[in-house]
């Protein structure tokens, strides 16, 4: 595993599980299954409606939870009563701590969320903090009026979206790269019959998929992918024995449809699209 080093110290592993769409069993089976495949970061949210699942899944791993760094977000339905939210995501996941906790989009009083998670920082029971979805200039403003600086900003990210503008005011600020969807929803499936990425995985005897994700932890871009195939779990672990050239990484950013092409963005309407289908 390689890590990215966030900007209070902490070390973040760059490929992790993602559970978005996992429920119930299926998802408790899922973590502890990717869990003992290899995988040491989690990531779950509220709005997921999975948690209980995500934490019964690490229990039933059988790995010691020092060894884990579970990723949760509190949802803005939920910015009102944030204290509640985050006990109770304590509660749901059955861990005294959390990793890192993200405002999961920029709506409603996200400064009433983000303080009493610079609260939960100073004691030591959430040990990162960070947003998801923000645009530039809400990530810029956030850091200008509160004490503690995001770590991170969990954002659409692949070989069509690559967010090339929101990760350079991201590189400025020192904020990390999150990338969810990794791997496309729908219409982004079809990046992994572009010929570059074709030839690269026929050159390097890896999968087309294999070659988007080193693509983005090459970039040190921490990735998500989730699957419901052990095969294609254990698959998307197996990208560090492997280099992409200069040459090949400027091919891959070719690809790049821009802002218009992401699927989901922080248009309310379009969220709860995103969350209920």
């Amino acid at each position: 595993m390689e890590y990215v080093r966030l900007n209070n110290g902490l070390k973040i592993p760059k490929l992790g599980f993602g559970t978005f769409r996992l429920k119930d069993e299926e998802c408790t089976a899922a973590v502890a299954g990717a869990i003992e495949c290899g995988y040491r970061l989690i990531d779950t949210a509220e709005a997921y409606g999975n948690e209980a699942a995500v934490g019964e899944g690490i229990r039933r791993s059988g790995i010691d939870r020092s060894e884990l760094f579970v990723v949760t977000k509190i949802n803005f339905t939920s910015f009102e009563h944030p204290k509640e939210t985050i006990e109770n995501s304590f509660r749901n996941l059955g861990t005294d701590y959390i990793d890192l906790m993200l405002i999961h989009w920029p709506f409603g009083n996200y400064y009433a969320a983000w303080r009493e998670m610079e609260k939960y920082y100073a004691d030591g029971r959430i040990r990162a903090i960070g947003v998801s979805n923000f645009e530039p200039s809400q990530l810029v403003d956030l850091i200008g009026y509160n004490k503690v600086k995001p770590v991170i900003n969990q954002v659409e990210t692949n070989l069509y979206c690559q967010k090339g503008y929101e990760r350079t005011w991201m590189n400025k600020y020192h904020v990390a790269h999150m990338a969810y969807a990794p791997l496309g929803q729908g219409k982004n499936n079809d990046m992994f019959k572009e010929p570059i990425v074709q030839i690269l995985a026929e050159k390097y005897g890896k999968t087309p998929v294999q070659i988007a994700l080193r693509f983005l932890v090459q970039r040190d871009i921490v990735a998500i992918p989730m699957s419901r195939s052990k095969e294609h779990v254990i698959q998307n672990l197996d990208v560090f024995d492997f280099t992409l050239t200069d040459y090949d990484m400027a091919e891959l950013e070719k690809l790049d449809k821009g802002p218009a092409f992401a699927r989901h963005s922080n248009d309310p309407e379009r969220v709860e699209w995103s969350l209920t289908i």
